[in-house]
């Protein structure tokens, strides 16, 4: 029959992305922290990519109204803003010279 493949919950799935993402570690050492496959992570960390930060799961359905969408849209925006603030600095101080 082959290996069973680990299932890991939605829950598990979505902090790994978020541990990886505020950890400023490689693909490789978050895996190793985890004890999950590199391959594994980085599906995850895509699949949040394409969803709006929500890492797409078996059995999740999908979310059932726009407002929901929005504020799944609006939390990710939240947590991104560090970022879009460095961006916009960047931006900002580009334009001005």
């Amino acid at each position: 029959m082959g290996k069973h493949k680990q299932q890991y919950s939605a829950e598990f799935k979505q902090d790994a992305v978020e541990y990886y993402h505020s950890s400023g570690k490689s693909l490789e050492q978050v895996a190793g922290d985890l004890k999950v496959s590199k391959s594994a992570l980085s599906k995850w960390v895509s699949s949040a990519q394409t969803n709006h930060g929500t890492v797409n799961h078996r059995g999740s359905g999908n979310l059932s109204s726009d407002a929901e969408k929005e504020i799944a849209r609006l939390k990710k925006e939240l947590k991104d803003s560090k970022d879009a603030l460095d961006i916009l600095k960047k931006a900002i101080s580009i334009l001005n010279n």
